[in-house]
This record gives C-alpha cells, sequence and structure tokens, in this order.
C-alpha cells in the first residue's frame, strides 16, 4: 500500500491550493479517506474525512466554509480544495485511509491505518 499526497507549497493569505492523494495497493471504492495537518509543536489534527460513497463529509471547525472535500472515483484520487488561507492553516498536510467507514470519530487519526509521507503547506501573511 502507498499513499502519495502532492499539491502541497507556499501561498499568501487569502490564496488557494488543492492537494490531492492517492491510494495504491487499496481499493478506492472501499477506503474512507482523509486529510490530516501537523504543525511543529503540535499534534496531528484532523482536518476533513470522506466516506467511502462520498456521501458524508466532516471538517474541523477551523476549515468550515474555507477547505472542500472531494474524491473522484474514476480517476481514484482524493482531493482537499483549500481557499481563503490563513498563516494558522501553515504545516505538514498528510492524506490517510483505512479499510470500511467509521462514523465514530473520522477525524481521529487512530482511526486511519495507512497514511502518506505529507506534503507541506506554508502560508505567509
Amino acid at each position: 500500500v502507498q499513499v502519495v499526497e502532492s499539491g502541497g507549497g507556499l501561498v499568501q493569505a487569502g490564496g488557494s491550493l488543492r492537494l490531492s492523494c492517492t491510494a495504491s495497493g487499496l481499493t478506492f471504492d472501499d477506503i474512507q479517506m482523509g486529510w490530516f495537518r501537523q504543525a511543529p509543536g503540535k499534534e496531528r489534527e484532523g482536518v476533513s474525512a470522506i466516506t467511502r460513497g462520498g456521501i458524508s463529509k466532516y471538517y474541523v471547525d477551523s476549515v468550515k466554509g474555507r477547505f472542500t472535500i472531494s474524491r473522484d472515483h474514476n480517476k481514484d484520487t482524493l482531493y482537499l480544495q483549500m481557499n481563503s488561507l490563513e498563516p494558522t492553516d501553515t504545516a505538514m498536510y498528510y492524506c490517510a485511509a483505512r479499510r470500511g467507514n467509521y462514523y465514530a470519530s473520522p477525524l481521529d487519526p487512530l482511526a486511519y491505518n495507512y497514511w502518506g509521507q505529507g506534503t507541506q503547506v506554508t502560508v505567509s501573511s
């Protein structure tokens, strides 16, 4: 299993980025996926998650209205569209996957088994 993120970078406050993630070795239709982030000196935080079929989506309060998670089953790719970025969004962003849906705590990192190496997002003020 290999989870790979892309799309990070340096952007000014108010700008946008779109992160992408693929998970080879897993059947895309069978996995719940999520985005997590970790800033230096802080714990890993769940940002957003989406269930297998894409029906249910979850967001941490700090990104609601600014970030949108989606998945393309034709391309087997997960996305995170990030708009109105703020310096506090600066972090390493990780994509994660788990087999089957997990509704109890979809933003809990412990619920996910497979992780990417991360992509850095830096928002300058």
